[in-house]
């Protein structure tokens, strides 16, 4: 069972490896559901040498997306090939709530020897076992989800269905309201191949300045409980 850390901020890449996760999503923005990093930000968080796996999301909101975003995430997934991560996030729907399929093969197939993660767009999908069939014939390494609902504790049944109708063809990740009372169960009950999670606290970033704004901030006592609760 790998953990991954969801890290939005240099402190969390720097601390990921100290405390043992196995694996980063690097990304920015968690307020708005995470976003797309610089490529600065990928370049830095590259040097701390964790396994690093890159958001391509290019804007908030729902996953139905213009051609413009779409162009967008194409040349996001380039410059990652280019820089050198070890793998993607990506996600695409139809009007109508289905994984794009004609998106999704060229995303993995712009993607290479890169992994490929679909995210939690998938839990907007609306019907679960055929997005698990596409994204298995469409050659995704693994899918974030927290079972079609808000959160993993909601979502905890059709999970580990998921866990079961995929097998060994995908690889399921729990993620999505995941905390230091919920991770045992998640890891003895649905026994997915990863725990995704981003141990933040709300905090209010420069509170003296004009631009003040309210964060989610890495706590790396909180991602220590998290998983030393998911081992007890």
């Amino acid at each position: 069972m790998k953990f991954e850390l969801c890290a939005a901020s240099m402190e969390a890449v720097k601390m990921a490896g100290e405390l043992g996760f196995d694996r980063i999503e690097l990304c920015q923005a968690l307020e708005q559901g995470g976003l797309t990093p610089s490529a600065g930000m990928i370049e830095y968080a590259l040097a701390f040498g964790i396994e690093t796996h890159v958001l391509i999301r290019p804007r908030p909101g729902g996953f139905f997306y213009s051609e413009d975003d779409i162009e967008i995430i194409y040349r996001e997934i380039i410059n990652c090939k280019r820089l050198g991560v070890k793998g993607v996030v990506v996600g695409a729907l139809t009007e109508t709530g289905e994984i794009d399929a004609e998106i999704l093969r060229k995303m993995v197939d712009l993607s290479g020897e890169m992994e490929v993660t679909f995210h939690r767009a998938f839990d907007d999908a609306i019907d679960w076992r055929k997005s698990v069939d596409l994204l298995i014939e469409s050659g995704v390494t693994r899918v974030l989800s927290s079972g079609m609902s808000s959160s993993v504790d909601v979502g905890f049944p059709i999970l580990k269905q998921m866990v079961a109708h995929a097998g060994s063809q995908l690889q399921i990740m729990a993620g999505g309201g995941v905390n230091a009372g919920n991770i045992y169960r998640i890891v003895k009950e649905v026994q997915p191949a990863a725990v995704h999670f981003s141990a933040t606290v709300k905090y209010q970033l420069d509170e003296d300045s004009l631009f003040s704004e309210s964060i989610l901030k890495f706590d790396p006592a909180k991602a220590n409980r998290i998983l030393t609760a998911a081992k007890v």
